[in-house]
């Protein structure tokens, strides 16, 4: 019998372009909070002479950088590139379509993006109940709508805001951040064209229960009802999945 002796190796790995460990430097630099949002970097040639790159070095990291949203480039005598402020809406936004390309392609169900909402919504409403101020009440109350009417882009954008106004209502941004493209893509994935008869006159119920509690500063309740709420939207989205896939 051969026996085969052959050792397999890995690939070796790419060696890092020069302009890419400049990326990675510069990058270190911004997540530690060595170079805080609103830095300004220096100038190309500044960079050039500290790195011992060329020019085109220098502009392709920056380009990259730029790619990421780690930094901005303004033109004009006060210009060049400053280390970009952190947005809410603009890290959501991109975690989104990391969660919709999941739940695309199957890697996530209904019911594992439903546990991460309960995981984070039910005790950010408890802590709502307790934050919330009288314009957050006034926004909740602004959103509530008619669920006998016809539904529409109205109704889904009402539904959508009333969980992002508890969320902000908790006053920690992280919860929005990390909760709004989960409830984004769920409600654009698995709604809408399917919804099982009495849908939103439950959304309605649950909704105006949930406000009256919050209103009321009472955290236990607001949790327990954001929690059946969830249930009841978990159900629903089953039902919708189901008859998305036939």
């Amino acid at each position: 019998m051969v026996v085969d002796r052959t050792i397999h190796r890995e690939p070796a790995a790419r060696p890092q372009l020069a302009y890419e460990v400049l990326v990675e430097t510069i990058r270190s630099r911004i997540l530690s909070g060595e170079l805080p949002p609103g830095t300004r970097l220096p100038t190309e040639p500044e960079l050039s002479d500290e790195f011992g790159v060329g020019r085109s070095t220098i502009r392709e990291a920056l380009r990259s950088l730029a790619s990421q949203n780690l930094i901005h480039t303004t033109r004009g005598v006060t210009g060049g590139s400053f280390v970009t402020a952190p947005s809410i809406g603009h890290i959501s936004a991109h975690l989104e379509t990391g969660v919709a390309l999941m739940a695309a392609a199957e890697t996530v169900s209904v019911d594992q993006l439903m546990e991460v909402r309960n995981l984070m919504e039910v005790p950010a409403a408890g802590m709502a109940a307790f934050r919330r101020t009288a314009e957050h009440l006034e926004q909740l109350e602004a959103v509530m709508f008619e669920p006998d009417g016809t539904q529409g882009p109205a109704t889904y954008a009402a539904n959508q805001e009333f969980h992002l106004i508890l969320l902000r209502a908790a006053s920690n941004p992280l919860l929005e951040l990390i909760t709004a493209p989960v409830f984004r893509v769920l409600s654009g994935r698995f709604g809408r064209d399917h919804t099982p008869t009495g849908f939103w006159e439950c959304v309605d119920d649950d909704h105006r229960a949930i406000l009256s509690v919050v209103a009321q500063g009472d955290s236990m309740a607001a949790m327990d009802l954001m929690r059946r709420h969830l249930d009841h939207l978990r159900d629903s989205y089953r039902t919708m999945d189901r008859l998305r896939s036939s």
